[in-house]
């Protein structure tokens, strides 16, 4: 009996500890998917949740993008996004969900198409990766399962891609975002210092048209703006504080719904670490029934 009792307890405590350990959650940051469009191999890191091992279900999904310098490490490494995300689900604070951060640095550095055509990145992300991850992973197709946010030059991927397509996205969090050329002279500024590559004016005026978050929030449908979640976070000693203030400004007088938060501190990872948390928390609104 006593044999018995030791085999049953032995029994019990390895499945306890088997059940422990696979509800760790899972990071990989060196996954790579084949673009066509970009001609090359592309670097991706995922987030899986501690269940995702022990379920069958589909979950939510966040696109967290990185800023300039840095690439889909960066939120893993200076973001402690695994920590983080981990804190905030056992903490009932956010839902278990993918966190996918594409490596937007190699190559060429940034989320747009080239106006000359030649690197076309957001094709990319739409066309290719996005499809990719929502295949290989267990992640719910629909646009209210979908958020997108994003730290600096990734900001501003967020403020893009949710305005080039508010119909896939639930939730845009821009934090300490490039908002884009404020004028169309910013514009011209903006692509010639980024490139020895010369323009045409049609080429500046389009790029601005379309890559200027304020001039895309005066001119479009406030509705459209309107069908995303908008989230968007700048401290006070941030040098791109002007466009974010002047975003808010511009929905605010297109009556669009949106937070906007205005911290203690500049543009560095402990303000984006600080961020993170209610970033999730506001994204899980939208998955969450209420």
């Amino acid at each position: 009996m006593k044999h018995l009792t030791n085999l049953i307890t032995l029994t019990l405590t390895l499945g306890l500890s088997f059940t422990s350990l696979a509800q760790y959650s899972k990071v990989y940051d060196a996954l790579t998917v084949h673009s066509t469009i970009l001609d090359m191999e592309r670097k991706y890191a995922v987030y899986l949740p501690p269940d995702y091992d022990l379920s069958e279900r589909h979950y939510p999904v966040l696109y967290l993008l990185h800023g300039g310098g840095d690439d889909q490490t960066g939120w893993v490494q200076f973001g402690e996004v695994r920590h983080i995300t981990d804190k905030a689900i056992r903490e009932g604070k956010a839902t278990p969900m993918i966190i996918v951060m594409p490596d937007a640095d190699t190559g060429r550095r940034g989320y747009f198409n080239s106006p000359k055509g030649d690197w076309n990145y957001e094709d990319f992300f739409f066309e290719e990766l996005m499809p990719h991850v929502e295949e290989k992973y267990r992640i719910k197709g629909e646009k209210r399962y979908r958020a997108v946010a994003g730290l600096s030059m990734g900001g501003g991927g967020s403020f893009m891609y949710a305005l080039h397509r508010p119909s896939l996205f639930s939730s845009a969090c821009p934090l300490s975002a490039s908002t884009g050329p404020l004028t169309l002279e910013d514009a011209q500024r903006w692509l010639t210092r980024r490139s020895d590559v010369e323009y045409t004016n049609e080429e500046i005026a389009s790029y601005y048209e379309s890559h200027s978050a304020v001039n895309l929030v005066e001119n479009m449908e406030a509705d459209s703006v309107s069908s995303v979640r908008w989230y968007i976070d700048c401290g006070d000693d941030d040098f791109l504080y002007e466009g974010n203030s002047l975003i808010h400004i511009a929905m605010r007088k297109k009556e669009i719904p949106h937070e906007f938060r205005v911290r203690d501190g500049a543009h560095n990872w402990t303000y984006w670490r600080e961020a993170l948390p209610t970033v999730l928390s506001f994204v899980s609104d939208a998955f969450h029934q209420h």
